[in-house]
C-alpha cells in the first residue's frame, strides 16, 4: 500500500470572516509601526526572496505569525522580538 502524505496548503477560508480581515489589517499595520521588529524583517525578507509578487500571500502568513506571538505575550508574557514598547 503506497503512503499518503498530507500537507497542510495554506490558511483555510473556514472560520471568521471577519478575524481573518482584522488580522491582515494588523499585520500591515505591524508592518508599519514596527519595522524593526523580527516579524517584519522575516516579512521583508520572504518578499524581497520572491520579487515582491506574493505580497498579499506573506501578509497572511504574516498576520498567524502575529496572531501567535500576540497570544504568547497575552499569556505568557513574551515580548515580541524586536518590538518596541511603549510605556503606559
Amino acid at each position: 500500500m503506497a503512503s499518503l502524505s498530507f500537507r497542510e496548503q495554506g490558511v483555510s477560508k473556514s472560520g471568521n470572516p471577519r478575524l481573518r480581515t482584522t488580522m491582515d489589517q494588523l499585520a500591515w499595520l505591524w508592518l508599519r509601526h514596527q519595522p524593526q521588529s523580527a516579524l517584519a524583517l522575516w516579512f521583508r525578507g520572504r518578499v524581497e526572496q520572491n520579487g515582491g509578487r506574493m505580497r498579499k500571500t506573506m501578509i497572511v502568513a504574516l498576520a498567524r505569525k502575529l496572531l501567535v506571538a500576540l497570544w504568547k505575550y497575552v499569556t505568557a508574557g513574551i515580548v515580541i522580538e524586536g518590538a518596541v514598547m511603549k510605556a503606559v
